[in-house]
Protein backbone atom coordinates (compact mmCIF):
# COMPACT_ATOMS: atom_id res chain seq x y z
CA UNK A 1 0.00 0.00 0.00
CA UNK A 2 1.54 3.40 -0.74
CA UNK A 3 0.75 6.25 1.37
CA UNK A 4 0.71 9.83 -0.26
CA UNK A 5 3.37 12.09 1.34
CA UNK A 6 2.03 15.31 1.48
CA UNK A 7 4.17 18.16 -0.16
CA UNK A 8 5.86 20.18 2.59
CA UNK A 9 4.47 23.40 1.70
CA UNK A 10 7.00 25.18 3.53
CA UNK A 11 9.77 24.00 1.51
CA UNK A 12 7.62 24.28 -2.04
CA UNK A 13 7.06 28.40 -0.80
CA UNK A 14 11.07 28.92 -0.12
CA UNK A 15 11.79 27.00 -3.71
CA UNK A 16 9.40 29.40 -5.40
CA UNK A 17 10.84 32.73 -7.21
CA UNK A 18 8.83 35.73 -5.65
CA UNK A 19 7.96 38.68 -7.71
CA UNK A 20 7.24 41.69 -5.03
CA UNK A 21 8.93 42.17 -1.71
CA UNK A 22 7.31 41.30 1.95
CA UNK A 23 3.58 40.59 1.57
CA UNK A 24 3.59 41.44 -2.31
CA UNK A 25 2.96 37.99 -3.90
CA UNK A 26 0.22 37.12 -1.50
CA UNK A 27 -1.44 40.65 -1.60
CA UNK A 28 -0.95 41.06 -5.69
CA UNK A 29 -3.63 38.42 -6.57
CA UNK A 30 -4.98 37.67 -9.78
CA UNK A 31 -8.37 39.75 -9.16
CA UNK A 32 -11.70 38.00 -10.15
CA UNK A 33 -13.24 41.23 -11.42
CA UNK A 34 -11.40 43.91 -13.75
CA UNK A 35 -9.69 43.67 -17.59
CA UNK A 36 -6.47 41.29 -16.99
CA UNK A 37 -4.07 39.40 -19.90
CA UNK A 38 -2.13 35.94 -19.20
CA UNK A 39 0.94 35.41 -20.86
CA UNK A 40 2.08 32.15 -21.63
CA UNK A 41 5.44 31.04 -22.10
CA UNK A 42 6.59 29.65 -25.29
CA UNK A 43 10.08 28.59 -26.75
CA UNK A 44 13.29 28.40 -24.40
CA UNK A 45 15.12 31.11 -22.61
CA UNK A 46 18.29 29.90 -22.07
CA UNK A 47 18.30 29.86 -26.33
CA UNK A 48 19.05 32.19 -28.88
CA UNK A 49 16.05 32.17 -31.61
CA UNK A 50 17.65 33.43 -35.18
CA UNK A 51 14.38 32.99 -36.41
CA UNK A 52 12.71 36.25 -37.91
CA UNK A 53 9.65 36.82 -35.28
CA UNK A 54 7.44 39.96 -34.14
CA UNK A 55 7.52 40.45 -30.96
CA UNK A 56 3.84 41.48 -29.18
CA UNK A 57 4.51 44.01 -26.33
CA UNK A 58 1.66 42.83 -23.78
CA UNK A 59 0.47 45.96 -21.36
CA UNK A 60 2.97 47.75 -22.47
CA UNK A 61 2.56 51.88 -23.09
CA UNK A 62 3.45 52.77 -26.60
CA UNK A 63 3.40 56.38 -26.22
CA UNK A 64 5.88 56.76 -22.84
CA UNK A 65 8.07 53.79 -24.58
CA UNK A 66 8.15 56.54 -27.78
CA UNK A 67 9.08 59.09 -25.75
CA UNK A 68 11.77 57.69 -23.79
CA UNK A 69 13.78 57.32 -26.66
CA UNK A 70 13.26 52.87 -27.40
CA UNK A 71 12.15 53.25 -30.64
CA UNK A 72 13.59 54.69 -33.70
CA UNK A 73 10.76 54.51 -36.05
CA UNK A 74 6.96 53.61 -35.55
CA UNK A 75 5.00 52.69 -38.30
CA UNK A 76 1.20 53.79 -38.45
CA UNK A 77 -1.51 54.70 -40.32
CA UNK A 78 -2.64 58.62 -42.27
CA UNK A 79 -5.21 59.78 -44.31
CA UNK A 80 -5.72 63.15 -46.65
CA UNK A 81 -8.97 64.31 -44.40
CA UNK A 82 -8.92 64.08 -40.91
CA UNK A 83 -6.12 62.38 -38.45
CA UNK A 84 -7.50 64.21 -35.44
CA UNK A 85 -8.09 60.79 -33.73
CA UNK A 86 -5.24 58.95 -35.06
CA UNK A 87 -1.99 58.13 -32.81
CA UNK A 88 -0.26 60.73 -34.95
CA UNK A 89 -1.45 64.00 -33.97
CA UNK A 90 -0.71 61.66 -29.70
CA UNK A 91 3.47 62.23 -31.43
CA UNK A 92 3.44 64.87 -32.88
CA UNK A 93 1.81 66.74 -29.05
CA UNK A 94 4.99 64.88 -27.40
CA UNK A 95 7.66 65.81 -29.65
CA UNK A 96 8.03 69.81 -29.32
CA UNK A 97 11.21 69.92 -31.75
CA UNK A 98 9.44 68.54 -34.50
CA UNK A 99 8.16 71.19 -37.60
CA UNK A 100 5.25 68.86 -38.10
CA UNK A 101 1.85 69.69 -36.96
CA UNK A 102 -1.75 67.90 -37.34
CA UNK A 103 -2.60 69.92 -39.64
CA UNK A 104 0.36 70.31 -42.03
CA UNK A 105 1.07 66.08 -41.78
CA UNK A 106 -2.81 66.15 -43.36
CA UNK A 107 -2.17 68.64 -45.44
CA UNK A 108 1.23 66.82 -47.18
CA UNK A 109 -1.14 63.41 -47.41
CA UNK A 110 -3.58 65.41 -49.53
CA UNK A 111 -0.84 66.81 -51.74
CA UNK A 112 0.70 63.95 -51.87
CA UNK A 113 -2.54 61.88 -52.95
CA UNK A 114 -2.90 64.76 -55.69
CA UNK A 115 0.75 64.14 -57.01
CA UNK A 116 -0.05 60.46 -57.45
CA UNK A 117 -3.59 61.33 -58.63
CA UNK A 118 -1.42 63.14 -61.69
CA UNK A 119 2.06 61.27 -62.13
CA UNK A 120 1.24 57.33 -60.97
CA UNK A 121 -1.97 56.65 -61.02
CA UNK A 122 -0.60 53.18 -61.98
CA UNK A 123 0.93 52.57 -58.86
CA UNK A 124 -0.03 49.97 -56.41
CA UNK A 125 -1.63 51.75 -52.66
CA UNK A 126 -1.01 52.01 -49.62
CA UNK A 127 1.74 54.31 -50.03
CA UNK A 128 4.48 55.06 -47.40
CA UNK A 129 4.78 58.85 -46.09
CA UNK A 130 7.68 59.97 -43.93
CA UNK A 131 7.68 61.99 -41.07
CA UNK A 132 10.81 63.55 -39.72
CA UNK A 133 9.87 64.40 -36.00
CA UNK A 134 13.67 64.85 -34.83
CA UNK A 135 14.36 61.65 -32.90
CA UNK A 136 11.28 59.68 -34.31
CA UNK A 137 10.84 58.32 -37.95
CA UNK A 138 7.53 57.84 -38.43
CA UNK A 139 6.14 55.74 -41.19
CA UNK A 140 2.84 56.48 -42.31
CA UNK A 141 0.78 53.78 -44.91
CA UNK A 142 -1.46 56.38 -46.67
CA UNK A 143 -5.45 54.90 -46.81
CA UNK A 144 -6.28 54.06 -49.84
CA UNK A 145 -8.44 56.46 -52.02
CA UNK A 146 -12.18 56.34 -52.11
CA UNK A 147 -12.10 54.26 -48.35
CA UNK A 148 -12.50 55.03 -45.07
CA UNK A 149 -10.06 51.94 -43.48
CA UNK A 150 -7.58 49.60 -44.47
CA UNK A 151 -7.90 45.92 -45.15
CA UNK A 152 -5.16 43.39 -44.34
CA UNK A 153 -4.56 43.25 -48.12
CA UNK A 154 -3.10 47.01 -47.77
CA UNK A 155 -1.85 45.94 -44.17
CA UNK A 156 0.39 43.09 -46.01
CA UNK A 157 0.97 45.23 -49.37
CA UNK A 158 2.16 48.65 -47.32
CA UNK A 159 4.49 46.08 -44.58
CA UNK A 160 6.12 45.15 -48.01
CA UNK A 161 7.38 48.33 -48.70
CA UNK A 162 8.18 49.13 -44.93
CA UNK A 163 9.99 45.86 -44.78
CA UNK A 164 12.44 47.12 -47.71
CA UNK A 165 12.53 50.64 -46.41
CA UNK A 166 13.95 49.15 -43.32
CA UNK A 167 16.13 46.60 -44.92
CA UNK A 168 20.00 47.59 -43.98
CA UNK A 169 18.90 50.64 -42.17
CA UNK A 170 20.47 50.04 -38.88
CA UNK A 171 19.34 53.82 -38.08
CA UNK A 172 16.10 53.15 -38.25
CA UNK A 173 15.99 50.43 -35.66
CA UNK A 174 14.40 49.69 -33.39
CA UNK A 175 11.01 49.67 -35.03
CA UNK A 176 7.37 49.42 -33.61
CA UNK A 177 4.10 49.32 -34.78
CA UNK A 178 0.25 49.89 -33.81
CA UNK A 179 -1.75 46.86 -34.19
CA UNK A 180 -4.58 49.31 -36.51
CA UNK A 181 -6.92 47.42 -34.45
CA UNK A 182 -9.37 49.35 -32.60
CA UNK A 183 -8.39 52.87 -34.95
CA UNK A 184 -10.51 55.50 -35.10
CA UNK A 185 -8.82 57.82 -38.10
CA UNK A 186 -7.77 54.94 -39.79
CA UNK A 187 -9.49 51.53 -38.85
CA UNK A 188 -8.78 47.88 -40.43
CA UNK A 189 -11.51 45.95 -41.36
CA UNK A 190 -11.90 42.59 -42.76
CA UNK A 191 -14.25 41.50 -46.21
CA UNK A 192 -16.81 41.26 -43.91
CA UNK A 193 -16.61 44.46 -42.27
CA UNK A 194 -15.59 43.47 -38.86
CA UNK A 195 -12.18 44.14 -37.31
CA UNK A 196 -9.97 41.10 -37.80
CA UNK A 197 -8.11 39.07 -35.49
CA UNK A 198 -4.63 39.98 -33.97
CA UNK A 199 -3.30 36.86 -35.01
CA UNK A 200 -4.59 37.58 -38.92
CA UNK A 201 -2.77 41.00 -38.58
CA UNK A 202 0.40 40.03 -36.89
CA UNK A 203 0.81 36.92 -39.82
CA UNK A 204 -0.03 39.77 -42.46
CA UNK A 205 2.82 41.88 -41.22
CA UNK A 206 5.23 38.67 -40.93
CA UNK A 207 4.48 37.12 -44.12
CA UNK A 208 5.33 40.50 -45.56
CA UNK A 209 8.93 40.36 -44.03
CA UNK A 210 8.37 42.48 -40.60
CA UNK A 211 10.62 42.03 -38.16
CA UNK A 212 9.67 44.31 -35.04
CA UNK A 213 7.69 44.90 -32.17
CA UNK A 214 3.77 45.21 -32.25
CA UNK A 215 1.57 46.73 -29.90
CA UNK A 216 -1.68 44.95 -29.73
CA UNK A 217 -4.78 47.25 -28.77
CA UNK A 218 -5.87 48.21 -25.05
CA UNK A 219 -8.87 46.30 -25.33
CA UNK A 220 -6.84 43.37 -25.90
CA UNK A 221 -5.47 43.16 -22.62
CA UNK A 222 -9.26 42.21 -20.89
CA UNK A 223 -8.70 38.58 -22.32
CA UNK A 224 -9.82 36.83 -18.81
CA UNK A 225 -9.81 33.06 -20.54
CA UNK A 226 -7.66 33.45 -23.13
CA UNK A 227 -4.11 32.88 -22.61
CA UNK A 228 -1.54 35.08 -25.50
CA UNK A 229 1.73 34.50 -26.57
CA UNK A 230 4.05 37.37 -26.88
CA UNK A 231 6.04 36.69 -29.66
CA UNK A 232 4.71 35.65 -33.39
CA UNK A 233 4.77 33.22 -35.08
CA UNK A 234 2.56 31.59 -32.48
CA UNK A 235 4.03 28.04 -31.44
CA UNK A 236 3.33 24.90 -33.28
CA UNK A 237 0.94 23.52 -30.77
CA UNK A 238 -1.71 26.02 -31.09
CA UNK A 239 -2.07 24.82 -34.78
CA UNK A 240 -2.27 21.33 -33.89
CA UNK A 241 -5.39 22.55 -31.28
CA UNK A 242 -7.06 24.60 -34.16
CA UNK A 243 -7.23 20.98 -35.91
CA UNK A 244 -8.35 19.09 -33.04
CA UNK A 245 -4.88 17.68 -31.94
CA UNK A 246 -3.93 17.41 -28.76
Amino acid sequence: MTIPVKPNRATNDSAATRIYEGDGDRLVEIPVAGPKVTILPSGDPRLADARRHVRVMWGQHLLDDLVEGHYRTLICGVNDADNTHGILGEILKLVPTSQWTLSSATSYAKVFRSAVNVHAKEDREPYVLKFDLDRILVLALLRPVGRDHFTLEDINRGFRTISQMLDGRADRRPVATISFLGAKSNRLLDHNNREPSSEAVLKAMYDAGYQGDFYPPVSAWDAPRTGVFARYPFPAGVDRMREGSS
